[in-house]
């Protein structure tokens, strides 16, 4: 298989194939997340989804023999950014919002996306971060064309999160993705115009917005994986895996 920043057309559809199966699994996910459900179970349905569609949670075991990722869906709880990981003691609650960012390997090429959804009935604040988080995912995924660069897709997700009066996380970023799971181009969550990289027909990204409630300052927890917020504030993820074509983004997940 080629390797490098530019996909063929081929790889492409097959990213995109294995895209609509796991945007499919993750939002029946979704669906199963509510009060009193634990992460755990959240995630043994996600896992055993992939399975039965012939893929492989490309997060379990991620990140090397000494610490690796436990789970096939990451499951982030209120102040927890992103890899959190799933756990029986975990149930969710009334008011809580979880971020559940899941990716596969699928027929050799990897796809990754992620949402954020409300558990119950949330607070005014948390329906605005949410919404807040998935407006700059869209208007980050607007930029994604030929001709542009890093810098405007990261400017478009500051702007949009700083003008709904949220942070953006500066120490993560989106990346490639197909041939791994982490690929270069890192994709910041902040920036300026016209700046990094060039964006070029069949480069395949995943954009990934992570605003926070108050300041953007993050801590990693003790296992090694879960980040949060420094100051307790709540956070949102919203990811799409894209392909950049000659009319503009293409989403594949």
């Amino acid at each position: 298989m080629k390797k490098g920043a530019v996909k063929t057309r081929e790889e492409i559809s097959l990213i995109a194939e294995g895209g609509t199966i796991l945007h499919d699994i993750l939002y029946r996910t979704a669906a199963l997340a509510k009060p009193g459900v634990s992460t755990w179970e959240l995630n043994e349905f996600a896992e055993t989804e992939i399975a039965k569609a012939g893929g492989r949670p490309s997060f379990k075991g991620y990140g090397g023999k000494k610490n690796p990722y436990p789970a096939g869906l990451c499951t982030s709880v209120n102040s927890e950014v992103v890899h959190g990981i799933p756990s029986k003691k975990t149930l969710l609650k009334d008011g809580d919002i979880v971020g559940l960012d899941i990716g596969m390997e699928y027929k050799e090429l990897f796809t990754d996306t992620a949402i954020t959804v409300p558990i119950g009935k949330v607070s005014a604040l948390a329906e605005k971060l949410l919404e807040a988080t998935q407006k700059s995912l869209n208007a980050a995924i607007k930029q994604a064309k030929p001709g542009n660069r890093i810098g405007d897709i990261s400017f478009a997700i500051q702007s949009t999160a700083e003008a709904a009066g949220f942070s953006v996380v500066r120490d993560l970023v989106g990346h490639g993705v197909g041939y791994d799971v982490h690929e270069d181009p890192s994709v910041p969550c902040y920036g300026k115009k016209g700046t990094g990289q060039v964006l070029k027909t069949g480069m395949v990204l995943a954009i990934e917005p992570m605003l926070c409630e108050h300041e953007y300052f993050v801590d990693f927890d003790k296992d090694g994986w879960t980040i949060r917020t420094k100051d307790g504030g709540l956070s949102a993820h919203f990811e799409h895996t894209i392909a950049i074509t000659e009319y503009g983004a293409r989403i594949l997940t």
